[in-house]
């Protein structure tokens, strides 16, 4: 007889059906084969298997056992399929009536007495199961986890005997409810930065049209500290992100007890990051940091201190959202929509050409660090913003009036009106923020007036933008729009937009940085 439990092989974030198939044959006695590619985990669930049988109590038939893992060509990764071989071994022993695992899939990690361990992906698992119109059996401490699938029955046993127990009538699983939603922290306050009005403003723009922003400025004048507060000027996730997020954390095992937020990830890697943990891959190609800023943000400080390597594995990312990892014998995909935000000194000496303790090596110094950066990674980025150092002025001001809060509602308000134009106009729900906004949205809705045509033409011509930097800029613009509330795109919006590409011009050597100062409106005082 062949006993069969469904159970999930995790290609990304997707789950895919895995059928487990278990029979016993005659000869050679005791012996336990896995067949189907598993990997190495898996291979050794024989031994996990035979261990927790024996910690309840039960001893293996003298029989050969033979597990199939169906499909054979799809390579099998993890400890969860446990669980589901040991259900098969089960019921091909009689122990639990061979047909009641027929409306489950299961996932699992058994030790050696009998308890069911947590494992990843308890959430993409029970979205799969109740596609394919299965309940799903997992690890209690997983229960909360695959209990916010909506429509999947989940059974969260303890211990494998509890699990037999319930199959066999004599004892009875409840289902367990979703986790909590934990409430976002609100310990770091805008207000908490002194000086830097202009970088704070660039902050707001950034985090109204989620743009990516690189602060440049010598150690101590705030970029950090501006950075760890953009997470509080943003909405919280919808519950369509919410769902997208947690199944990356899920697959990466980063949901502890079901536990959800509505907070956007922050992730900020140190500088010593390989391409692997910035991308994603390893033995298993588990979701780099990029993936786990999904729908969040990426914070990269000390920017030219990362390998060229891991910094240009961005660039596609940066495009597409998401990221693919290449094997001989797979392609993963992890979803990686996130927005960046870097931080750097001028150069290595840290204070940059100017002002107390200028480099001596200057401007030369700047130029071969900030030349670790390549130009295509820079002209991704929609606003680079220079922090000047923080004066004893400035730190013996009393805290801005303005803080998180208050800057949280601009922010939200101008996203409202993007995501109303979009859903107004029938367009890709991905496109609710500006800075995903394609070139036929822009043409409908971030025209600019005659003058500021004009003077993007100058920029063109002088060679400030690529292709790129002209599409970059006119999200930029339509998000400065926004924030103004103004339906149209003026000159006065495009020409702060251009003076937040400076940077990047200037290292082009080609932008004539007087014409735009000359045309950029006075920043709004805080």
């Amino acid at each position: 007889m062949v006993a069969r439990v469904v159970t999930v092989a995790f290609d990304g974030v997707e789950a895919r059906r895995v059928d487990v198939e278990v029979q016993l044959v005659a000869l050679p006695a005791g012996a336990f084969a896995i067949v189907g590619l598993p990997d190495k985990a898996v291979a050794e669930s024989r031994e996990r298997v035979r261990g927790a049988f024996a910690g309840i109590g039960l001893a293996l038939p003298p029989k050969k056992v033979i597990a199939n893992l169906a499909p054979a060509d799809l390579p099998k990764e993890g400890s969860h399929f446990d669980l589901p071989i040991a259900l098969a071994l089960l019921a091909s022993m009689g122990v639990i009536p061979p047909d009641v695992t027929a409306g489950w899939a299961a996932i699992g990690e058994l030790g050696l007495d009998g308890s069911i361990a947590p494992v990843g992906g308890a959430l993409p698992a029970a979205v799969a199961a109740d596609a394919l119109g299965l309940g799903l059996i997992c690890p209690e401490a997983n229960g909360p986890e695959a209990a916010w699938s909506g429509g999947a029955r989940i059974l969260a046993p303890r211990s494998l005997i509890g699990l037999i127990n319930h199959f066999r009538g004599t004892q009875v699983l409840s289902a367990p409810e979703p986790g909590p939603v934990a409430t976002p922290r609100r310990d770091a306050d805008l207000n908490e930065v002194k000086g830097q009005e202009g970088a704070k403003r660039a902050l707001e723009i950034a985090a109204a049209g989620g743009h990516n922003i690189l602060f440049i400025g010598p150690p101590g004048s705030g970029k950090s500290m501006m950075a760890q507060r953009l997470p509080g000027l943003l909405p919280p996730l919808t519950a369509e992100e919410l769902l997208e997020t947690s199944m990356v954390w899920s697959v990466a095992g980063l949901i502890e007890r079901g536990a959800l937020t509505r907070e956007r990830p922050f992730r900020s890697p140190h500088h010593s990051a390989s391409m692997a943990a910035l991308t994603g891959g390893g033995m298993r190609a588990k979701p780099g940091e990029a993936s786990l800023a999904h729908n969040g943000v990426l914070f990269l400080d000390e920017l030219p201190e990362y390998s060229a390597q891991a910094l240009d594995s961005l660039r596609q990312p940066l495009e597409t959202g998401e990221i693919v990892v290449a094997r001989a014998n797979a392609h993963v995909r992890y979803p990686a929509r996130f927005q960046l935000v870097a931080a750097m000194n001028p150069c290595r000496c840290g204070l940059g050409g100017a002002g107390k303790g200028a480099c001596g090596k200057a401007p030369r110094c700047q130029r071969d660090y900030q030349n670790r950066i390549s130009g295509p990674l820079f002209d991704r980025i929609d606003l680079t913003v220079e922090t000047p150092p923080v004066t004893a002025a400035d730190m013996a001001l009393p805290p801005p009036a303005e803080g998180t809060a208050e800057v949280a509602a601009r922010v939200a308000t101008a996203r409202e009106m993007q995501t109303e134009r979009v859903r107004e106009a029938g367009i890709d729900p991905l496109q609710g923020v500006n800075a995903r906004a394609s070139g036929s949205t822009l043409d409908r809705f971030a025209a600019p007036d005659e003058a500021g045509k004009a003077l993007m033409m100058r920029a063109g011509e002088a060679g400030a933008l690529t292709a790129r930097g002209w599409t970059r800029t006119l999200r930029l613009a339509r998000t400065i729009a926004d924030l103004e509330g103004s339906t149209g795109v003026l000159r006065r919006h495009i020409a702060e937009a251009l003076i937040y590409r400076r940077s990047t011009a200037q290292a082009q050597g080609e932008f004539d940085r007087a014409q735009a100062t000359a045309a950029a409106p006075t920043l709004p005082a805080w």
